[in-house]
């Protein structure tokens, strides 16, 4: 990656990092009601997986919107430099604290491989453009994991960080939609 490449990514999260933290709570309890409301809506059968995220920090959502999901539902596991590792949700009870703030579900772990399973992948994001190109936090967890998949990828963001434009890469894996508090799901 080139320098100029990497300034332009990390003044990107820079500001959608802070324009995160700027909201009130009372405007991410809307948002997190309005995904929630969206989730429970997709088209997924219960004999179908889904593959999810816990938000956490500034994120859109909030864990309600997994209740939504009438459907086998896998959580990330954090592995380090590996692929993201995948267990199934279970609830509240059956999750415990990790690393990077999150909660990760205590159950199997069920594999890197888990996720080509999936029939649709909610991925967060920082940002996601019109044609589909993700900016994550930079950890790199989800590029490590996006090639394993056949399904629809669907990054989860806020209505203003759907861009024009988003610096990619080479190696990027394209989001196939947008679900966002406002419109819901929308297919780029």
């Amino acid at each position: 990656m080139t320098s100029d490449l990497r300034d332009r990514k990390a003044t990107l999260r820079s500001r959608l990092l802070a324009a995160r933290r700027s909201l009130s709570a009372e405007v991410r309890a809307l948002e997190a009601a309005a995904l929630a409301a969206h989730v429970a809506a997709l088209d997924v059968a219960p004999d179908q997986t889904v593959c999810a995220f816990l938000p956490v920090g500034s994120e859109p959502g909030d864990a309600s919107w997994l209740d939504g999901l009438r459907c086998r539902v896998l959580l990330p596991i954090v592995t380090g430099d590996s692929p993201l590792d995948w267990a199934e949700h279970t609830g509240p009870s059956g999750l415990a604290p990790a690393g990077f703030k999150l909660l990760e579900p205590t159950g199997p772990r069920l594999g890197a491989s888990a996720i080509a399973g999936a029939s649709l992948v909610l991925v967060p994001a920082l940002a996601v453009s019109v044609d589909g190109v993700r900016i994550g936090k930079g950890q790199g967890h989800y590029d490590r994991s996006l090639p394993l998949v056949k399904a629809p990828l669907v990054g989860v963001v806020r209505d203003c960080e759907v861009l024009s434009h988003v610096p990619g890469e080479p190696h990027d894996v394209r989001m196939n939609g947008v679900l966002t508090p406002s419109v819901g799901l929308r297919w780029l």
